[in-house]
């Protein structure tokens, strides 16, 4: 028996490979699949089966292509329904790999059709259980994600049965797969490892401490934070449906002279610029979007983007197809060419550049008390914000910079400071701003952890006033 993670950390996502006597299963891959068969390839091992655990809503996974290159049949848990041929497993099914069996566990609550996988070693053991957005390290999947008509407290109710029924029962020696890692929003604080044990998970997990189901449904349900808004996008697409990657990819990855490139712009096109944030910022395609590779890029994408209007890309050379292959894992498939030559072509074509000012911290100290109408805007989310600040600084999280109304809450006079917590997020907060037509701005280098270090820094905590 051989299981192998495969790890995606911009995801927080959690995909697995397991085999035995030449016979190996995915469990919930991405969307990018050859990694897959390349691994099963070189194993001389065979993919015979692709096991989904739900229908995942932060990203598109890779089920459909895996299964078409494979010839692998498509497995969800009770309940699932799609728009393309699978095997509706029933709980307490057996599925045989090699010497070894997956005993399928249904524990709706996350999703209805939230289905575990428990792996059986050959002697009959059982070894490992692969949980999906059930049971993470540390904490349980949300339960407010799309499930028919019921509320966040119906489906924690079900989760509690789930958990106590099929997970606390379970040995504690049993290793706890999940499908996401710390940052992944399936959950609302995930635990540093990608991997645990049972007794492990009930001796630290909250959600798994004895308590009455009404004192379960209120830890889970507390302080939730909205679901982001392409969660809904993402899990339609997997159910429904998608373009093969190798179609996106060869759509994509097309170069355009600058001549193509600027026409495209004309008829609406959003250019994404994911070169690194210091080279963005000293010249860049007037109007464009950054969000480098660098980061959690394919998430902040998926959440200020339009999954409708066409992509035209810039990239640093040969980065190309990572750039939409990362974009194609969380849904997008409008990317139609990169500019050829990248920004260096652009300039030599006498086409002018747009540039963000960059500052370092020290400098936003000594401008602060000189210039009344300095406006310093944190774009940390609100968590982040509470626990120190800037006094007098305007939380506006970057998460929310898709809506024009609170762009537009600025003054044409004020000169705005835009900082994060270390300079990556901020860099996209300057390009959105300077697409709304806000051009007095600065870019703080290495964000909050250069300000606080700061002499001087006025540092207050707790929640903002409301203006």
């Amino acid at each position: 028996m051989f299981i192998q993670q495969f790890y995606t950390n911009c995801l927080s996502e959690a995909a697995y490979y397991v085999e035995s006597e030449g016979q190996a299963v995915i469990i919930d891959p991405l969307r990018d699949v050859d990694q897959y068969i390349r691994f099963a390839a070189d194993r001389g091992a065979k993919i015979i089966n692709i096991l989904e655990t739900h229908f995942h809503a932060d990203f598109v996974s890779g089920h459909i292509d895996l299964s078409k290159k494979t010839g692998a049949p498509i497995i969800y848990g009770p309940g699932a329904v799609t728009h393309y041929p699978i095997h509706n497993a029933k709980d307490g099914d057996i599925i045989q790999i090699g010497k070894v069996t997956i005993k399928v566990l249904h524990t709706p609550g996350h999703t209805l059709e939230s289905t575990c996988y428990l792996l059986h070693d050959e002697t009959g053991k059982p070894h490992a259980i692969f949980t999906g957005d059930t049971l993470f390290v540390g904490d349980v999947g949300r339960p407010d994600l799309s499930s028919g008509q019921m509320s966040s407290e119906e489906l924690a109710a079900i989760m509690y049965e789930s958990l106590t029924q099929k997970i606390l029962p379970l040995s504690d020696d049993i290793l706890v797969y999940p499908a996401h890692g710390p940052g992944s929003s399936c959950g609302k604080n995930l635990g540093p490892n990608t991997f645990s044990t049972i007794g492990e998970q009930k001796a630290s997990n909250y959600a798994l401490q004895p308590q009455s189901k009404e004192a379960f449904i209120e830890a889970v349900t507390d302080g939730l934070k909205p679901a982001p808004g392409y969660f809904a996008i993402n899990a339609s697409i997997n159910q429904k449906g998608y373009s093969s990657i190798d179609e996106v990819l060869t759509q994509g990855v097309k170069p355009l002279s600058v001549e193509a490139f600027e026409q495209e712009i004309t008829n609406g096109a959003c250019v994404i610029d994911t070169r690194h944030a210091e080279t963005f910022t000293q010249g860049f395609v007037p109007g464009s979007v950054f969000i480098g590779l660098e980061g959690r890029f394919a998430e902040w994408a998926a959440t200020l983007l339009s999954f409708d209007q066409p992509m035209l890309l810039v990239t640093e050379n040969g980065k190309e197809a990572e750039t939409v292959t990362r974009l194609s894992r969380v849904g997008f498939e409008n990317m139609i060419g990169f500019l050829e030559g990248g920004i260096e072509a652009w300039q030599n074509s006498g086409k002018s550049i747009d540039m963000i000012i960059d500052i370092e911290a020290d400098e936003l100290m000594m401008d602060i008390p000189h210039d009344p109408n300095l406006q310093v805007v944190d774009v940390r989310n609100e968590n982040e914000f509470e626990s120190g600040r800037l006094d007098n600084a305007l939380n506006l999280p970057l998460s929310e910079m898709t809506n024009i109304v609170e762009l537009a809450q600025f003054e044409e006079d004020q000169q705005l400071y835009i900082h994060c917590a270390g300079g990556y997020r901020s860099v996209i907060a300057c390009s959105l701003l300077k697409r709304q037509g806000l051009h007095n701005l600065r870019n703080v280098l290495g964000g909050w952890n250069k300000i606080k270090e700061q002499k001087g820094a006025k540092v207050v905590k707790g929640k903002a006033v409301a203006g």
